[in-house]
């Protein structure tokens, strides 16, 4: 269990099918204990989880990123929160969905992206220092310390959803915390205009 700001720990479940790591994370913030896109977790991240106290919710930013969360729903006995526009497509059975500018538990703003993988992808941003945003599908952290969108074949018009990406770049964060490959702590602002530059 790796911590990468104050109160955010991720844990790593490495995907042989698509080579690179499917990361969990681990919130503590305001009175909150939150599950952001849990995959399988390790012993000892299960073990850090239980001794933080009573989680409170699962928080899944897209369709393809339920990974684990029915598992812990029934575990932790916590709610599941889910993005309304991939509702139908997913076996999940939430509690709430959330829609763009949504103020979820914990102080975390939702802002949904247009023309991605999956028509709920939503990115969660936190007002924690310099900012952090929490990327689902969005963008993948890779190569480490760089940022790069999906294969085109992924969407539907790949020029569109580079353009639903720049929506991002009116936030002011620093960090970004991705769901797949590496995370960045410090200059992911300028890493994301990179990666929409390319």
């Amino acid at each position: 269990m790796k911590q990468l700001l104050p109160g955010m720990w991720q844990w790593s479940w490495f995907s042989q099918e698509k080579q690179i790591d499917f990361n969990g994370l681990f919130l503590s913030v305001g009175e909150h204990k939150v599950l952001v896109d849990p995959p399988p977790m390790t012993a000892e991240a299960g073990t850090f989880i239980r001794r933080q106290g009573s989680l409170d919710y699962i928080i899944v930013t897209n369709r393809d990123h339920a990974r684990e969360a029915a598992t812990y729903q029934e575990e932790f006995h916590c709610q599941v929160q889910i993005p309304d526009g991939d509702a139908l497509h997913m076996d999940l059975k939430p509690d709430k969905t959330f829609k763009d500018g949504e103020l979820l538990p914990g102080g975390i703003w939702v802002i949904h992206l247009d023309d991605q993988k999956s028509p709920g992808e939503s990115t969660l941003y936190i007002q924690q220092g310099k900012g952090v945003l929490i990327v689902g599908d969005a963008l993948i952290g890779k190569p480490a310390g760089f940022l790069s969108l999906m294969t085109p074949e992924k969407y539907r018009d790949p020029a569109k959803a580079k353009e639903g990406l720049r929506r991002l770049l009116k936030y002011n964060f620093d960090s970004i915390l991705v769901g797949d490959g590496a995370s960045i702590l410090v200059g992911a602002k300028q890493a994301v205009g990179d990666a929409l530059q390319a």
